[in-house]
């Protein structure tokens, strides 16, 4: 059996390098089988908000709006709570797949069994 990822980003145009490299590990554990949460905080919350992937560009990086898509596909997307809150985001504002949880549910999710948790 292998083991589930939990990615937070914490990054989003503030530090696109950093929030590329969360967008790019999660999409390439999908890809391989594994089981993944993004966790979308802080200014990468934006990202879950139809078009602001596409507005992403790194250079020499993958688009992030086709990251995204991988995730969506074979794993679960998931804003902080309060990330959202503040930016005055509801699940209404978001991309169909995304959800809006809080501390409880990242930390019952980081908590499980057979699970590696990465903080970007």
């Amino acid at each position: 059996m292998s083991r589930a990822l939990v990615i937070k980003v914490t990054a989003g145009q503030d530090g696109p390098e950093r929030c590329n490299q969360a967008f790019t590990v999660a999409a390439t554990a999908v890809a391989s089988g594994v089981g993944v949460s993004l966790w979308l905080t802080g200014e990468a919350s934006w990202f879950a908000v139809p078009g602001r992937a596409e507005e992403f560009s790194l250079p020499h990086a993958a688009p992030l709006s086709d990251l995204l898509d991988v995730v969506l596909k074979g794993g679960r997307v998931t804003v902080c709570t309060q990330c959202a809150a503040r930016r005055d985001l509801t699940e209404a504002d978001l991309i169909p797949g995304i959800r809006i949880a809080g501390a409880p549910t990242f930390v019952e999710e980081i908590m499980s069994p057979d699970v590696q948790a990465l903080v970007y």
